[in-house]
């Protein structure tokens, strides 16, 4: 995606946060409390977070159980979904293209968009 910046903490993070025009779009979790295996109460590690462009968006992908999306009570009136990088897999390569993209949009600026959507004929 164009006029995309990649923004870590530090040289050494593994968690890197995906922006276009300073707003993040896609980006890697730490392990946090309101993420966790309800097995064994283990926080997930490598949960990502992918903005949507709307609360319809992030309902309709995570009431779809044959989708590894998710959400927390910290993410309720958030356009954003989570999913586990263990089960990125699940998703095919369009699937994950799209999900993407739509992150990108989500945050992308109006003119950006427009432009991108033009060139690529998804007006």
């Amino acid at each position: 995606m164009p006029h995309v910046t990649v923004w870590k903490k530090d040289t050494d993070s593994e968690r890197p946060v995906y922006q276009v025009g300073g707003k993040s779009f896609v980006f890697f979790r730490t392990a946090r409390p309101d993420a966790f295996d309800p097995d064994t109460g283990e926080r997930y590690d490598d949960v990502i977070v992918f903005w949507v462009e709307s609360q319809d968006d992030k309902l309709a992908l995570v009431s779809d159980e044959s989708n590894p999306f998710f959400t927390t009570p910290h993410f309720d009136g958030h356009p954003s979904v989570l999913v586990r990088a263990s089960r990125i897999g699940e998703l095919t390569k369009q699937e994950l293209t799209e999900i993407i993209q739509d992150a990108w949009l989500a945050q992308a600026s109006n003119r950006r968009a427009t432009t991108w959507l033009a060139d690529h004929r998804l007006s």
